[in-house]
């Protein structure tokens, strides 16, 4: 069984490069999503199942329904939200 011992100055190594990972994480740029399903919908504008169902029938959101799984146009949830800011 082979030990290694590890110091403070390891640590200290470690942590530098961890966090020199995830600032070059943070700085790709991110790629948004066009599409997103019911349930990200719902979490994005805190509404029930059903409220998201008058949506749909109301015609306020316009789905594409793909093998039984809707998904929203992002832009069209984005313009609904701010079509709502100007009344």
């Amino acid at each position: 069984m082979e030990i290694d011992i590890l110091t403070r100055k390891d640590f200290e190594a470690l942590k530098v490069e961890i966090l020199e990972t995830i600032k070059a994480y943070m700085q790709q740029p991110k790629i948004e999503r066009q599409w997103l399903r019911s349930k990200e919908v719902r979490t994005m504008l805190n509404i029930s199942y059903g409220t998201l169902q008058n949506l749909r029938i109301k015609k306020i959101l316009n789905p594409t329904k793909i093998e039984g799984v809707y998904y929203y146009r992002l832009s069209e949830i984005q313009a609904m939200l701010n079509a709502g800011q100007e009344q």
